[in-house]
């Protein structure tokens, strides 16, 4: 059984599989720690700042920093480009996480970004460095990791890891993303 003071401890939260939801999820916990009084930072390490997010949208009003790290669909742009964004945002969302500013930081598609293998990724967002990150966070900060595919290794040091599975899906109708649900 835990001790008292574990209650204080930053949880390590991860949302991952293959169905809709998991940043949906992170985000209505975004909103539970604003309203408790927590400071929120999320970092996307996929979408791209150019364009725009309905999330990051509504919670600017509410005073949280979303910013988008990355440059889009791995399709979209060349490996090195790809390679670029992931080193300079893992910096900066590291740095973040490490500084202790943030009570609640979600790292948004992260699970994804570490589960590219398209072209080689370790050395610019090194895995182990993840979980150095994870292990070693100031004590009182809560981190949530999203996206497909988490690591085994970040899986088994994480708090929680709950999987979204898909049972039904209307982009198997043929319908394509909708402005107010997926962005």
């Amino acid at each position: 059984m835990k001790q008292a003071n574990d209650k204080k401890k930053g949880l390590t939260l991860v949302y991952t599989g293959h169905g809709k939801g998991k940043t949906t999820a992170a985000l209505g916990l975004t909103v539970r720690a604003v309203g408790r009084g927590l400071s929120v930072k999320i970092y996307q390490f996929i979408k791209s700042p150019e364009r725009s997010y309905g999330e990051q949208i509504a919670l600017s009003k509410l005073g949280v920093v979303m910013e988008q790290l990355g440059i889009g669909f791995t399709w979209t742009k060349t490996p090195e480009e790809h390679r670029e964004a992931l080193r300079t945002g893992w910096l900066k969302a590291k740095e973040a996480v490490m500084s202790g500013e943030s009570d609640l930081i979600i790292l948004d598609e992260l699970n994804n970004a570490l589960a590219i293998d398209t072209f080689p990724i370790d050395d610019v967002l090194p895995l182990n460095e993840v979980v150095d990150v994870i292990k070693n966070k100031p004590p009182h900060v809560h981190l949530v990791i999203t996206g497909r595919d988490a690591k085994r290794e970040i899986r088994e040091i994480a708090d929680l890891v709950s999987v979204v599975e898909v049972e039904k899906h209307y982009y198997d109708e043929g319908i394509p993303a909708v402005k107010g649900i997926e962005f």
